[in-house]
């Protein structure tokens, strides 16, 4: 199965508030790009703590996604941008119920891996001048998710991103999101436990669940 590339996009670090930097706005790129262990082309990512690295290579979030945000808070200027959200890869039709941990993609020439859903921070509702947004993101599961980059490569707007083999189908990036920072609650011990043991989860990932288990 394959979803065509409404854009591929990057960013450079700005001030962005907070005494903080970020790379969150990006702009689409015209031709091929290299699709790199750790980033997209010469994409940026300003706080490198809690973003980038090999697992967090590339962002990807539905644009069938704005149609809800719109309804949320209306019709902003920033959704008529397919990057909005700080995203490298846009699509529509790939949603986070069907994007499984381990699915393999290929991209171009590169074989990208979905590998962790985006956990949501106070940069989204800066970049938009709206509060509210994360916790709304928390509840409904639209999050977005990041790829590993297994075979670098080239790629460009108007490839297809293509699924050559499915990953895990118990942990797609939605139930995921909602094991690890969904509003349900009491959080569900024995579901982080068993997230944290998967061989597929990123490290750093792991590192921190286990530490919510007090491991």
């Amino acid at each position: 199965m394959s979803w065509q590339v409404t854009a591929l996009m990057t960013g450079q670090k700005v001030d962005f508030g907070r005494g903080e930097q970020s790379a969150i706005a990006k702009q689409l790129v015209a031709g091929k790009i290299d699709v790199g262990r750790e980033a997209l082309g010469d994409d940026q990512q300003a706080d490198r703590v809690h973003h980038g690295g090999p697992d967090m290579a590339l962002h990807h979030y539905p644009v069938d996604h704005h149609s809800f945000w719109r309804e949320i808070i209306g019709d902003h200027a920033l959704l008529q941008e397919p990057g909005a959200f700080g995203s490298n890869i846009a699509t529509t039709g790939l949603l986070e119920d069907d994007a499984w941990l381990g699915d393999r993609f290929r991209l171009g020439t590169a074989l990208i891996e979905a590998c962790q859903p985006r956990q949501p921070c106070w940069k989204i509702e800066h970049r938009f001048g709206q509060k509210g947004m994360v916790a709304k993101i928390l509840g409904s599961g639209r999050c977005g998710w990041f790829y590993r980059v297994i075979e670098e490569g080239e790629a460009e707007t108007g490839d297809l991103l293509e699924r050559v083999s499915r990953g895990d189908p118990v942990w797609s990036m939605r139930a995921m999101f909602d094991a690890l920072w969904g509003t349900s609650t009491p959080q569900d011990k024995g579901m982080l436990a068993q997230l944290a043991s998967h061989e597929l989860l990123p490290e750093k990932l792991r590192a921190k669940t286990l530490t919510r288990l007090g491991n």
